[in-house]
């Protein structure tokens, strides 16, 4: 299994369009809050807490989870694309093994980027807005919240990816059920409309960034049912995968 999650690896880094995609992740993480921070203090409000600088550090978060989620689709789909998925298949006949090592190896990958961009985004924003005092508690959780959410995001990529085969399609379906339909989701009606959109994909999950709670989860609650999310639609790729022709 160890040779199988180290060729997943060489695959992850050898492949020019998966490292540029980290990069990007990074860049949102840490460009974002540089420039919240910058329009603060342009702004002239003066001081801000410092758990409201940790927070605004961590808001590009939402556009980093895109790009992590790309990139899972790109893991699986890229290989469908070239017909790379046949060799692979040939030199690992056991789908789940190699399936389970594409995840053990991106979500590796995925939480190591995550935690150092969102380390650096919280440098970055703090050092800008130097507030009075802040608590390391909170920025440790801030820290660590958001490299799993990107984390988590990337596997539900990967997990579309799997079940779509198709990189447009698959990506597509990721804005639409990351960030289209869950804002969507806040007009459904008020009889039962609010339980859905707390529970829908990330509503639930970002819960675990902000340190907030909605009417019905709170930040571990929420993450643990974007999780459920996650697994279903991993399982159904696994499924797939077991049934269908490369």
């Amino acid at each position: 299994m160890i040779d199988v999650i180290r060729s997943e690896w060489t695959k992850i880094r050898s492949v020019r369009s998966t490292v540029w995609t980290l990069a990007v992740t990074a860049i949102l993480m840490v460009g974002f809050s540089i420039l919240l921070h910058v329009v603060n203090e342009a702004s002239g409000r003066g001081p801000i807490t410092g758990d409201e600088a940790v927070s605004m550090s961590v808001s590009g978060t939402m556009f980093a989870s895109l790009s992590m989620a790309t990139l899972g689709v790109l893991v699986i789909s890229g290989e469908y694309r070239t017909g790379g998925i046949r060799t692979s298949l040939t030199a690992v006949p056991r789908r789940m093994r190699l399936l389970t090592a594409k995840i053990l190896a991106f979500a590796g990958v995925a939480l190591v980027v995550s935690l150092v961009a969102s380390v650096v985004a919280v440098g970055a924003g703090l050092l800008v807005s130097q507030p009075p005092s802040v608590d390391m508690g909170e920025v440790v959780r801030a820290v660590t919240g958001a490299g799993l959410y990107l984390m988590a995001c990337g596997l539900f990529g990967l997990g579309l990816g799997t079940v779509i085969r198709h990189t447009p399609g698959a990506i597509v379906t990721v804005i639409a059920l990351m960030q289209f339909l869950p804002t969507l989701s806040g007009q459904l009606p008020p009889e039962w409309g609010p339980v859905v959109a707390s529970y829908f994909t990330t509503n639930a999950g970002a819960l675990i960034v902000s340190g907030q709670s909605n009417e019905y989860l709170g930040p571990l609650s929420g993450f643990g049912v974007y999780l459920v999310w996650v697994a279903v639609t991993v399982a159904a790729g696994a499924v797939l995968l077991q049934r269908r022709d490369a």
